[in-house]
């Protein structure tokens, strides 16, 4: 029986011994600061890139005005081919031509007989977007008034997805660079030293270079010609660094 309760007394010591070795271990003194005691300074940073245009969009309209609705699209649809033969037979890919909008409304006048307006007609408007070289905007406008488009709402200069990407990238250097050294002066002022970098965020964008407006009038018989110019992409950047003593 005491050889009983002496197995009893070891398996109980036992179980006590691997109880305490499965709690996590801790440590009072040499352990690293809490977090909270970490040193940062805040700044922000701009950095700016330009280059050369190198997308041109053309935002054209065919438009048609008759008595009934299916006439006006009838027509709007035979102007619209007319001018979209034109442009592929000009270099224009077919998947660079897109529609933009489309519509057909009623016309309405003012009744001389009743105090109410009346319909006179229907007007369709087929808006087309193109892309194309800055060199052949030009060329496009022209193509398109000659062949069926009565309206040109804008051209706009700007970059493609590539290039945009690219500056886009050199700008947010730039800004990063503008904000590692006002966080290096701060911290030389307190002598501190930047360790690192908490969390950045970033803003910023680009905006076409040219615009402008024209109707089938003014188109006469020059060439029309533009001056892409370039574009300017900009970034922002938010930065946190970390910093210790120097």
């Amino acid at each position: 029986m005491n050889r009983r309760i002496g197995l009893a007394t070891i398996a109980i010591a036992t179980l006590v011994l691997l109880a305490g070795c499965s709690a996590p271990l801790q440590t009072t003194a040499g352990g690293a600061e809490p977090t909270e005691n970490v040193r940062t300074i805040s700044t922000s940073g701009s950095g700016e890139v330009s280059a050369d245009a190198d997308l041109a969009v053309v935002t054209v309209a065919v438009t048609a005005r008759e008595d009934t609705a299916n006439a006006a699209r009838e027509e709007v649809a035979a102007s619209a081919s007319t001018m979209r033969e034109a442009l592929r037979e000009t270099g224009v890919d077919d998947d660079a031509v897109t529609t933009e909008s489309y519509r057909i409304r009623p016309v309405t006048e003012p009744s001389p007989e009743r105090d109410e307006r009346e319909i006179t007609g229907y007007e369709a408007v087929h808006t087309y977007r193109i892309e194309t070289t800055p060199d052949e905007a030009g060329t496009v406008v022209d193509t398109a008034i000659g062949n069926g488009a009565s309206e040109v709402y804008g051209v706009s200069f700007t970059l493609s997805d590539d290039q945009r990407a690219e500056l886009r990238e050199q700008a947010l250097e730039r800004a990063m660079d503008a904000a590692r050294t006002d966080a290096d002066a701060i911290a030389g002022a307190a002598d501190l030293t930047v360790t690192g970098v908490q969390s950045a965020s970033t803003g910023g964008g680009y905006s076409p270079v040219y615009e402008m407006r024209a109707t089938a009038a003014d188109s006469g018989g020059v060439p029309t010609e533009f001056d892409a110019g370039s574009v300017t992409v900009s970034a922002t950047v938010d930065v946190t660094f970390t910093a210790a003593e120097a």
